[in-house]
Protein backbone atom coordinates (compact mmCIF):
# COMPACT_ATOMS: atom_id res chain seq x y z
CA UNK A 1 0.00 0.00 0.00
CA UNK A 2 0.78 3.40 -0.84
CA UNK A 3 2.23 5.63 2.15
CA UNK A 4 0.77 8.96 2.57
CA UNK A 5 2.84 11.37 3.89
CA UNK A 6 0.82 15.10 3.36
CA UNK A 7 -2.81 15.15 4.11
CA UNK A 8 -4.59 18.47 3.73
CA UNK A 9 -8.55 18.16 5.90
CA UNK A 10 -10.55 20.99 4.98
CA UNK A 11 -8.11 23.72 5.43
CA UNK A 12 -8.91 27.02 5.60
CA UNK A 13 -6.23 29.97 5.66
CA UNK A 14 -7.02 33.91 6.01
CA UNK A 15 -5.39 37.14 5.83
CA UNK A 16 -7.64 39.79 7.83
CA UNK A 17 -10.43 39.23 5.37
CA UNK A 18 -9.01 37.80 2.62
CA UNK A 19 -9.27 33.95 2.54
CA UNK A 20 -5.94 32.12 0.98
CA UNK A 21 -7.26 28.47 1.37
CA UNK A 22 -10.90 28.00 1.46
CA UNK A 23 -11.51 24.12 2.43
CA UNK A 24 -8.29 22.94 1.03
CA UNK A 25 -8.36 18.93 1.17
CA UNK A 26 -5.42 16.79 -0.54
CA UNK A 27 -3.34 14.37 -0.29
CA UNK A 28 0.37 13.10 -1.42
CA UNK A 29 1.94 9.88 -1.40
CA UNK A 30 5.54 9.09 -0.48
CA UNK A 31 7.65 9.58 -3.22
CA UNK A 32 4.91 11.46 -5.65
CA UNK A 33 5.81 14.99 -7.27
CA UNK A 34 3.27 17.18 -7.15
CA UNK A 35 2.98 20.47 -9.04
CA UNK A 36 0.71 23.43 -7.85
CA UNK A 37 -0.70 25.94 -10.27
CA UNK A 38 -2.85 28.95 -10.52
CA UNK A 39 -3.21 32.82 -10.48
CA UNK A 40 -1.07 35.06 -8.37
CA UNK A 41 -2.83 34.71 -5.15
CA UNK A 42 -4.66 31.46 -5.46
CA UNK A 43 -2.84 29.85 -2.36
CA UNK A 44 0.00 27.85 -3.84
CA UNK A 45 2.84 29.46 -1.58
CA UNK A 46 0.15 29.35 1.57
CA UNK A 47 0.26 26.06 0.98
CA UNK A 48 3.57 25.08 1.36
CA UNK A 49 4.39 26.99 4.53
CA UNK A 50 1.43 25.01 6.36
CA UNK A 51 3.28 21.73 5.39
CA UNK A 52 6.33 22.89 7.38
CA UNK A 53 4.47 25.04 10.11
CA UNK A 54 5.69 28.55 9.05
CA UNK A 55 1.64 29.41 8.74
CA UNK A 56 -0.85 27.80 10.70
CA UNK A 57 -4.17 27.28 9.43
CA UNK A 58 -7.67 28.80 10.70
CA UNK A 59 -9.14 25.77 10.15
CA UNK A 60 -8.96 22.37 9.19
CA UNK A 61 -5.41 20.29 9.99
CA UNK A 62 -2.53 19.50 7.68
CA UNK A 63 -0.87 15.93 8.46
CA UNK A 64 3.12 15.68 7.78
CA UNK A 65 4.09 11.64 8.39
CA UNK A 66 0.68 10.93 10.48
CA UNK A 67 1.64 14.34 12.67
CA UNK A 68 -0.33 17.64 12.97
CA UNK A 69 1.58 20.09 12.00
CA UNK A 70 -0.49 22.53 14.51
CA UNK A 71 0.84 20.55 17.46
CA UNK A 72 4.58 19.27 16.19
CA UNK A 73 8.17 20.79 17.32
CA UNK A 74 8.90 22.75 14.71
CA UNK A 75 12.89 22.14 14.15
CA UNK A 76 12.05 18.82 14.11
CA UNK A 77 9.46 18.93 11.76
CA UNK A 78 11.64 21.36 9.48
CA UNK A 79 14.76 18.82 9.53
CA UNK A 80 12.44 16.44 7.84
CA UNK A 81 11.01 19.21 4.66
CA UNK A 82 13.73 20.63 2.74
CA UNK A 83 12.70 24.24 1.11
CA UNK A 84 13.95 25.75 -1.94
CA UNK A 85 12.84 29.15 -3.14
CA UNK A 86 13.23 31.31 -6.25
CA UNK A 87 16.20 33.28 -6.37
CA UNK A 88 18.17 30.47 -3.97
CA UNK A 89 18.52 32.59 -1.18
CA UNK A 90 22.07 31.59 -0.57
CA UNK A 91 24.14 33.15 2.14
CA UNK A 92 26.77 35.64 0.22
CA UNK A 93 29.04 35.75 3.05
CA UNK A 94 29.37 32.07 2.45
CA UNK A 95 31.07 29.67 0.35
CA UNK A 96 29.07 26.80 -1.33
CA UNK A 97 30.57 24.28 0.61
CA UNK A 98 29.41 26.27 3.72
CA UNK A 99 25.94 26.85 2.47
CA UNK A 100 25.12 23.36 1.43
CA UNK A 101 26.46 21.65 4.90
CA UNK A 102 24.79 24.60 6.95
CA UNK A 103 21.69 22.92 8.40
CA UNK A 104 23.34 19.68 8.74
CA UNK A 105 26.15 21.64 10.59
CA UNK A 106 23.69 23.77 12.59
CA UNK A 107 21.60 20.15 13.20
CA UNK A 108 25.37 18.69 14.51
CA UNK A 109 24.67 15.83 11.74
CA UNK A 110 28.39 16.32 10.04
CA UNK A 111 31.84 16.95 11.56
CA UNK A 112 34.19 18.29 9.31
CA UNK A 113 35.17 14.78 7.59
CA UNK A 114 31.55 13.94 6.60
CA UNK A 115 31.04 17.91 5.37
CA UNK A 116 33.97 17.66 2.82
CA UNK A 117 32.96 14.10 1.64
CA UNK A 118 28.86 15.09 1.58
CA UNK A 119 29.06 18.33 -0.17
CA UNK A 120 31.48 16.63 -2.71
CA UNK A 121 28.41 14.00 -3.11
CA UNK A 122 25.29 16.38 -3.38
CA UNK A 123 27.48 18.49 -5.67
CA UNK A 124 28.30 15.51 -8.10
CA UNK A 125 24.23 14.79 -7.80
CA UNK A 126 22.97 18.18 -8.65
CA UNK A 127 25.62 18.31 -11.85
CA UNK A 128 28.24 20.57 -10.61
CA UNK A 129 31.87 19.80 -10.68
CA UNK A 130 33.84 19.95 -7.04
CA UNK A 131 35.77 23.13 -7.94
CA UNK A 132 32.87 25.39 -7.29
CA UNK A 133 32.64 24.50 -3.40
CA UNK A 134 35.28 27.35 -2.20
CA UNK A 135 33.55 29.71 -4.57
CA UNK A 136 30.99 32.36 -3.18
CA UNK A 137 27.66 33.20 -4.50
CA UNK A 138 28.02 35.96 -6.31
CA UNK A 139 30.80 34.18 -8.39
CA UNK A 140 28.32 31.65 -9.90
CA UNK A 141 25.51 31.91 -12.67
CA UNK A 142 22.05 31.68 -12.23
CA UNK A 143 21.65 28.07 -13.13
CA UNK A 144 24.86 26.94 -11.12
CA UNK A 145 23.02 29.29 -8.08
CA UNK A 146 20.03 27.09 -8.17
CA UNK A 147 22.24 24.06 -8.27
CA UNK A 148 23.44 24.99 -5.44
CA UNK A 149 20.22 25.85 -3.21
CA UNK A 150 18.76 22.45 -4.46
CA UNK A 151 21.84 20.56 -2.65
CA UNK A 152 21.45 22.78 0.00
CA UNK A 153 17.57 22.03 0.53
CA UNK A 154 18.59 17.90 0.23
CA UNK A 155 21.46 18.15 2.76
CA UNK A 156 19.67 16.90 5.69
CA UNK A 157 18.14 14.14 3.72
CA UNK A 158 14.77 15.32 3.68
CA UNK A 159 11.88 12.88 2.89
CA UNK A 160 9.80 15.77 1.72
CA UNK A 161 10.84 18.81 -0.50
CA UNK A 162 9.23 22.00 -0.85
CA UNK A 163 9.81 23.96 -3.60
CA UNK A 164 8.86 27.68 -4.62
CA UNK A 165 9.05 28.40 -8.26
CA UNK A 166 12.83 27.56 -8.00
CA UNK A 167 13.82 28.14 -11.82
CA UNK A 168 11.74 31.19 -12.34
CA UNK A 169 14.70 33.25 -12.60
CA UNK A 170 16.79 31.17 -15.03
CA UNK A 171 16.27 30.99 -18.55
CA UNK A 172 15.08 28.88 -20.69
CA UNK A 173 17.59 26.53 -21.93
CA UNK A 174 19.30 26.19 -18.26
CA UNK A 175 15.33 25.69 -17.10
CA UNK A 176 15.04 22.91 -19.00
CA UNK A 177 18.63 21.74 -18.00
CA UNK A 178 17.77 21.96 -14.24
CA UNK A 179 14.08 19.94 -14.71
CA UNK A 180 15.92 17.62 -16.30
CA UNK A 181 18.66 16.83 -13.69
CA UNK A 182 16.00 17.64 -10.95
CA UNK A 183 13.72 14.64 -11.81
CA UNK A 184 16.27 12.51 -12.50
CA UNK A 185 18.11 13.27 -8.77
CA UNK A 186 14.06 13.57 -7.14
CA UNK A 187 13.62 9.85 -8.52
CA UNK A 188 17.24 8.78 -7.43
CA UNK A 189 16.47 9.87 -3.79
CA UNK A 190 13.09 8.60 -3.70
CA UNK A 191 11.12 12.26 -2.33
CA UNK A 192 8.48 13.71 -2.11
CA UNK A 193 7.88 17.07 -3.73
CA UNK A 194 5.24 19.54 -3.86
CA UNK A 195 6.59 22.15 -6.45
CA UNK A 196 4.96 25.27 -7.01
CA UNK A 197 4.94 26.97 -10.53
CA UNK A 198 3.32 29.44 -12.70
CA UNK A 199 4.22 28.07 -15.71
CA UNK A 200 1.80 25.24 -16.82
CA UNK A 201 4.34 23.37 -19.17
CA UNK A 202 6.39 22.91 -16.15
CA UNK A 203 3.32 21.93 -13.92
CA UNK A 204 2.59 19.08 -16.52
CA UNK A 205 6.33 18.14 -17.35
CA UNK A 206 7.23 17.04 -13.74
CA UNK A 207 4.22 16.49 -11.86
CA UNK A 208 2.93 12.76 -11.23
CA UNK A 209 -0.06 14.76 -10.32
CA UNK A 210 -0.85 18.45 -11.12
CA UNK A 211 -2.61 20.39 -8.43
CA UNK A 212 -5.12 23.60 -10.13
CA UNK A 213 -5.96 26.17 -7.89
CA UNK A 214 -8.16 29.08 -8.07
CA UNK A 215 -9.36 31.73 -5.39
CA UNK A 216 -8.02 29.11 -2.86
CA UNK A 217 -10.08 26.40 -3.58
CA UNK A 218 -9.15 22.61 -5.63
CA UNK A 219 -10.13 22.88 -8.75
CA UNK A 220 -8.82 19.84 -10.26
CA UNK A 221 -5.77 17.15 -8.92
CA UNK A 222 -4.95 14.79 -11.12
CA UNK A 223 -2.18 12.95 -13.64
CA UNK A 224 -1.22 15.27 -16.25
CA UNK A 225 -2.95 13.21 -18.93
CA UNK A 226 -5.89 13.83 -17.19
CA UNK A 227 -5.34 17.38 -16.70
CA UNK A 228 -4.92 17.60 -20.58
CA UNK A 229 -7.55 14.80 -21.76
CA UNK A 230 -10.19 15.67 -19.17
CA UNK A 231 -9.72 19.58 -17.56
CA UNK A 232 -12.65 19.60 -15.10
CA UNK A 233 -13.48 23.23 -15.67
CA UNK A 234 -12.94 26.26 -18.17
CA UNK A 235 -10.21 27.69 -16.16
CA UNK A 236 -8.19 24.56 -16.66
CA UNK A 237 -9.29 24.36 -19.89
CA UNK A 238 -7.70 27.98 -20.22
CA UNK A 239 -4.66 27.16 -18.47
CA UNK A 240 -3.65 24.37 -20.62
CA UNK A 241 -4.58 25.82 -23.96
CA UNK A 242 -3.01 29.27 -22.62
CA UNK A 243 0.41 27.40 -21.78
CA UNK A 244 -0.06 24.27 -24.00
CA UNK A 245 1.26 20.77 -23.08
CA UNK A 246 4.64 20.46 -21.99
CA UNK A 247 7.60 19.15 -24.28
CA UNK A 248 8.39 15.49 -24.23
Amino acid sequence: MPETVIVFENVVKRYGDATALDGLSFSAEKGEFITLIGRSGCGKTTALKLINGLLSPDAGRVLVNGQDVAAADKITLRRGVGYAIQGVGLFPHLTVRKNIAYVPSLSRLWDKQTEAAETARLLQLVGLDASVENRYPAELSGGQRQRVGIARAIAARPGILLMDEPFGAVDGITRRALQDEFLRLQKQLGMTVVFVTHDIGEALRLGSRVMVLEAGRLVQYAPPREILAHPADDFVRQLVQAGGPPAV
